[in-house]
């Protein structure tokens, strides 16, 4: 019989990364290129106009020399990586309070910390979720801050429940007073990856994400489902600013599926989801209106 691994609190007793502070001038560029990817008729945001919800995702990133990634794409080693053995990682979701939206073209600070850390038991075995907070800046003013969760396992876990194959024809039912249909292929995942400096093979790597991490294809991006949801919000409610949103990532999809990204308008905010034909509820997030 194996000998029992150590819990992952072991590993992290005396892990304790301070805080870090980043700078970027926000240019127009990385929003006129995601403008384009998703097809777009022009960018979303000019110089000094208002940057929409979790477009800051396109900013502050960190290029690592090649040298410094594992395997799979991702650092070996990071200041708010925890030193797990083996260690693979996943975002949940997140969280984010804006008290008015960063605009473009002027100069913006981050400081980002180490917010909760706790290991808990799942259906896979050991997992540690760790929260990371992020705030940012301009003219000395504090304009959002975001909570974003992470759950790492140490080694792989239990075999995971993947389709076989994928459908690419089946379209998943209409659904919500808002609609956004999406067809990602392996093209949209690499240009994307780019965009966010992303180096994770299982979004752009077929034969990895298929031999080596058990996916039937390429992995759509989390926090590309994230974006769409909140691209429902400013198409169908330009003139509504968002003053909190939440989102949970909660099952993967891959490319060459059809998504249909949905939301309902409910009171002082909007329920927003992304569903395939075979699950109803691959990502979910609310959003609250100032």
């Amino acid at each position: 019989m194996p000998p029992t691994p150590p819990p992952l609190s072991s590993y992290i007793a005396a892990w304790a990364p301070g805080p870090v502070t980043a700078e970027d001038a926000l240019p127009v560029g990385p929003v006129a290129a995601l403008s384009a990817v998703l097809d777009l008729p022009e960018a979303v945001a000019k110089d000094s106009e208002p940057l929409p919800p979790l477009w800051h995702w396109l900013y502050f990133l960190h290029w690592p020399a090649q040298r410094e990634l594992g395997a799979d794409g991702h650092l070996r080693d990071g200041h708010f990586l925890p030193p797990l053995p083996h260690r693979q990682r996943m975002i949940a979701g997140g969280r984010c309070e804006i008290t008015e939206p960063l605009r473009l073209g002027e100069p913006a600070e981050r400081i980002s910390s180490l917010g909760t850390v706790a290991a808990k038991h799942g259906s896979t075995g050991e997992l540690l979720f760790v929260t990371e907070r992020r705030e940012l800046r301009q003219h000395g003013r504090t304009c959002l801050v975001e909570e974003q969760d992470i759950v790492y396992r140490s080694g792989r876990g239990s075999v995971r429940h993947h389709p076989a194959a994928l459908d690419e024809s089946a379209a998943p039912d209409p659904e919500g007073t808002w609609q956004l249909p999406l067809h990602p292929d392996p093209t949209l995942l690499f240009r994307f990856s780019a965009l966010t400096a992303n180096a994770h093979r299982i979004h752009y790597d077929t034969p990895y994400a298929r031999g080596e991490e058990g996916y039937p294809g390429p992995v759509v991006h989390g926090p590309l489902l994230a974006l769409l949801m909140l691209e429902l919000v400013r198409r169908h409610a330009p003139a509504r600013r968002v003053a909190s949103l939440s989102y949970r990532l909660r099952r993967p999809l891959f490319a060459g599926e059809h998504l249909l990204a949905s939301g309902t308008p409910a009171g002082s905010g909007a329920d927003l989801r992304i569903a395939t034909h075979r699950e109803a509820r691959h990502a979910t997030a609310q959003v609250t209106f100032a």
